[in-house]
């Protein structure tokens, strides 16, 4: 597995953290740091964990518009959280990160979704991000 689906997956695990505990990603991630400063072993996958996580926190009203308008009949606070989390994550990485291609971007969402969501995930996560993706 490589560094960056490690960093997303951890990535996912703040952003579900921090809704499921309804507290600020900013407190989550601050936690997270403190965390990853005693685990040196994982700093790969720390430095684009929090490069995710600081995106979606910069971006989010972006984000959560663009999931908002493409989610087809779904408002976003009645996504599941996994599958909101998987968004915001997804959307970041097509419409915020040029070092990620858009197609690599869809691909991950749909796995983490495949292993961490319902049967139904994957082909919802990928259509709001390939629908976002030919947006924009």
């Amino acid at each position: 597995m490589s560094a960056r689906t490690k960093a997303r997956k951890r990535a996912l695990d703040i952003l579900y953290s921090a809704d499921v505990r309804g507290e600020g990603i900013d407190v989550t991630l601050a936690a997270e740091a403190t965390r990853a400063a005693a685990e040196p072993a994982r700093a790969a996958s720390w430095l684009y964990a929090r490069e995710i996580v600081d995106g979606v926190i910069d971006h989010q009203s972006e984000i959560d518009e663009q999931i908002a308008t493409h989610s087809r009949d779904w408002k976003i606070e009645r996504m599941p959280v996994v599958d909101r989390a998987l968004l915001r994550i997804g959307v970041w990485e097509i419409l915020f990160n040029e070092s990620i291609p858009t197609a690599v971007a869809i691909d991950e969402a749909v796995e983490l979704a495949k292993e961490y969501s319902s049967d139904e995930a994957g082909p919802f996560v990928h259509g709001v991000l390939a629908r976002i993706a030919r947006s924009s």
